[in-house]
Formats: C-alpha cells, sequence, structure tokens
C-alpha cells in the first residue's frame, strides 16, 4: 500500500503571507488589476480563500502588502547612501524596468486613484522614495543646494522617470533602458553638473 503525499503544504505565517504577496504581484504582471481577484491570487499561491483574509484582513489589505512589496526593491538600492549616477542606473535596471514590473506599477497607479487605502500607502512609500532621492541629490550637491530644491529637484526626477516607465509601458521601442537613464542624467546634470 502506497501512502499519498499530503494534499497541502504546511507554511509559517509569514512565509504564507509572502506567498500570498508574490501571487498578487504575479496576478498584476499578467493581467493587470482586474487580474488581482481572490480566486486568481488564492490558485497561483496554492492557498484557501480564507487566509487573505486572516494575513490581510481583506483584499484590499493584500492589495497595500503588495504596493509596499513593489516599493521594497526600490527603496532597497537607495540605503546605504548610494552615488547618484549608480542611482539612475538601477532604477533602469533590468530587475526594475522590465516587462512584469511595468505592468505591476501601471495597475496599481490606476487603483491609487479610485482606492483610499492604497492611496494612503502610496503616500508612505512615495514620500520614502522623494526624501531618498533627494538626500541622495543633496549629498551630491553638497551644502551649495537647498534641501527644498533637491526635493523639488527629486519630484522632477521621479516624475520623468515614471512617465519614461509610462512610455515604455505603452511602446517598448520609443524607450530602452538606456535612452531612459540618459534623458534622466541629463535632467540632473543641467541643475547638479555633470554626474
Amino acid at each position: 500500500m502506497t501512502t499519498q503525499p499530503p494534499r497541502f503544504r504546511r507554511y509559517s505565517a509569514d512565509v504564507r503571507a509572502a506567498m500570498l504577496v508574490e501571487a498578487g504581484l504575479a496576478c498584476l504582471a499578467r493581467g493587470g488589476i482586474s487580474a488581482f481577484t481572490v480566486e486568481n491570487i488564492c490558485r497561483q499561491a496554492g492557498a484557501s480563500r480564507g487566509l487573505i483574509a486572516h494575513h490581510f484582513g481583506s483584499k484590499d489589505g493584500l492589495l497595500s502588502a503588495v504596493y509596499a512589496a513593489a516599493y521594497r526593491p526600490i527603496l532597497a538600492d537607495l540605503a546605504g547612501e548610494p552615488a547618484l549616477g549608480w542611482l539612475v542606473g538601477r532604477i533602469f535596471a533590468p530587475e526594475h524596468f522590465n516587462r512584469d514590473s511595468l505592468n505591476v506599477w501601471l495597475a496599481l497607479w490606476g487603483e491609487v486613484a479610485a482606492n483610499p487605502a492604497l492611496r494612503a500607502e502610496h503616500r508612505i512609500h512615495y514620500t520614502s522614495y522623494r526624501n531618498q532621492i533627494a538626500a541622495a541629490i543633496g549629498r551630491f550637491a553638497g551644502p551649495g543646494l537647498h534641501r527644498a530644491e533637491a526635493d523639488e529637484l527629486a519630484m522632477s526626477f521621479i516624475a520623468l522617470v515614471d512617465g519614461l516607465w509610462l512610455e515604455q509601458c505603452l511602446d517598448p521601442q520609443q524607450v530602452s533602458p538606456e535612452r531612459a537613464k540618459a534623458v534622466c542624467l541629463r535632467m540632473l546634470e543641467q541643475t547638479l553638473g555633470p554626474l
């Protein structure tokens, strides 16, 4: 008599929650916000429906966790006070500037306008992102650049990056990573000098 393996594998709570977040990211990458359904996420993660409520309270709670997870690699690149020129290159590195990642961001940005909980999550991460970019600009420019000027330049830089990412989603042949990086460097160098 052969023994059948157990149908479900047991995971720790942290691992299971991470699996649901990864499944949510995969659903967004594959089909946008319309693919971010409880059924699709549970199928992707191999989890039951009740685990979303258990770990995140609701589908919106999971969406907020997915938003935080989408920001995490970018914010990790900003840790440790990186050089500004290196940072521009990282933003357009294949790990960030790829079709799946761009699809995820496109879906999330569209949902931020309609979802108050996601808007609050966006505010937290965008503020951290902007502050860290402004700090990198300030480190490069030195004491001659006021904090308000660094913050405005960071906002302009992020808007340019977001626009280039969006254009890459719409027409990948128009915006290559190399071209996007060159455009961003040129914008920063107009104010800061050669990077």
